[in-house]
């Protein structure tokens, strides 16, 4: 990560990192970023994280500083042209700008931003998520996917009268206290354990205890639909493993809900749960999320409850106009599958052609995954596996890529010049607006950097 002095921070001057002195792909980035450039001095002013308001958004010099986006491409404030694979960080199912979302949400800006009331659309939006996600007896609208997951701890604690909540290490659930990674600075995770990923023996050996209200997991695997794929057998056992014990199970489908398939992970893999959470997709680029599962589980929710077990759940954003608006508009978009199977071919067109050509290139680096791409960068340990569900190797520590990352980031720079926009480097999100063409012309991007990243010897002889 780039570096700066706290006197350049306090006066919003930036520095270039002195480790980028003399380096020609970023002397050639800040060239043909002049205008991100200005952005970022003056983002470095204000936003502690170098400048930037998202943790994956943090780069080395910078990212671009974006003025418009439609279907699968974005610009920036320097005429640069981009094909977009962060896509609203997977939210965007759909594309850039699809007429339905844009036209809804027009219509609900001149009708009213928020009423402060009860509406109509929120009826609408919760029915056609419902029709697609079965265990949706009830739905609790919220502002974020983390809101959902903190709602479903409350949940399963007063359902069950435990207050442990059981989780697997190297999963995403938010960054709140109880969803962050145990021993994060600051946070306080008392009542959480985590066991290793995949490790059924650990999920067995902690759920017998019966002293846990709530079992998580991320819907696919860990990190962004699963850079880490989880064991489908262990994954199609969770629900009874955890109910053989008392303790209720939620997926966390904030990234596959919608995305995988119109029921989302748990249509895909064939599972029920007792509670998701969803959220990106569901609000077709609005903020928002949701807690969906059994009637029974939300009781507590009902002003008829005894006050021992009453959770006032508020929230000034839970189903605002706009955000129902335009996922009324996606979902039911979403019902037919097409968007999913869209993104999904053209995913898997990249996969291929992306494989071959790291194969003839001999670098030791393969692609996994459904409509979220990830780019593995590690040995290969196996040519033969089902590219949406495995990945080349079944090292967590591997696949998880901590060893690879600075690679990953000098190729994400490599790749931006070539005006491909990978989240990290090794993440490509799709949507149904990427075509063949758009996959074309990224496999050539990307083998164009790997080509220039080993002739400047920054890709390691043991991946060459």
């Amino acid at each position: 990560m780039a570096t700066h002095t706290s006197d350049s921070l306090a006066h919003g001057r930036y520095q270039s990192p002195r480790q980028n002195a003399g380096d020609p792909l970023v002397q050639q980035y800040l060239r043909s970023h002049q205008r991100s450039l200005e952005a970022h001095r003056t983002a470095s002013g204000h936003f502690a994280a170098h400048g930037a308001t998202h943790a994956v958004r943090v780069a080395d010099p910078f990212r671009p500083y974006i003025t418009h986006a439609a279907g699968s491409r974005k610009w920036d404030l320097d005429g640069n042209e981009y094909i977009d694979y962060a896509v609203g960080h997977g939210a965007l199912l759909l594309g850039h700008g699809h007429p339905a979302v844009v036209d809804a949400v027009q219509e609900q800006a001149s009708r009213g931003v928020h009423f402060g009331e009860n509406h109509e659309l929120e009826l609408r939006w919760a029915a056609l998520i419902a029709g697609m996600m079965p265990i949706a007896e009830r739905i609790e609208f919220c502002a974020a996917g983390q809101e959902a997951n903190l709602l479903a701890m409350r949940l399963a604690r007063i359902h069950t009268g435990r207050r442990r909540v059981l989780r697997f290490a190297r999963n995403y659930h938010g960054w709140a206290d109880g969803l962050v990674a145990l021993g994060a600075p600051g946070s306080v995770t008392a009542e959480i354990t985590e066991v290793p990923f995949n490790d059924r023996a650990a999920i067995e050996r902690e759920l017998a205890t019966e002293s846990y209200a709530l079992l998580l997991t991320e819907g696919g695997g860990a990190h962004m639909s699963g850079q880490v794929p989880i064991d489908l057998q262990l994954q199609r056992d969770l629900p009874e493993l955890a109910g053989k014990h008392g303790t209720l199970y939620c997926v966390d489908e904030v990234v596959t809900g919608f995305r995988d398939a119109p029921g989302g992970w748990q249509e895909l893999v064939g599972i029920k749960p007792d509670l998701a959470s969803i959220g990106k997709c569901a609000g077709g680029g609005l903020p928002m999320g949701a807690l969906v599962g059994r009637a029974e589980l939300f009781e507590p929710l009902s002003p008829a409850s005894p006050a021992e077990r009453l959770v006032i759940h508020a929230g000034t954003w839970n189903a605002n106009p706009l955000a129902a608006a335009a996922g009324v508009a996606a979902c039911s978009l979403y019902r037919s599958g097409e968007p999913q199977q869209q993104a999904h071919h053209a995913a898997r067109l990249f996969r291929a052609k992306g494989n071959e050509m790291l194969k003839r290139l001999g670098v030791s680096a393969r692609l996994h995954g459904r409509s979220i791409v990830h780019l593995y960068l590690g040995p290969v340990e196996r040519e033969q596996y089902d590219a949406d569900f495995a990945g080349p190797s079944t090292n967590v520590d591997w696949l998880e890529g901590v060893a690879y990352a600075a690679v990953a980031r000098r190729l994400r720079l490599h790749l931006l010049q070539r005006g491909i926009a990978a989240l990290r480097g090794g993440l490509y999100v799709f949507s149904a607006a990427h075509t063949a063409e758009d996959v074309d012309t990224t496999v050539s991007a990307l083998e164009q950097s790997l080509v220039a990243m080993t002739e400047e010897g920054t890709l390691p002889t043991e991946l060459q």
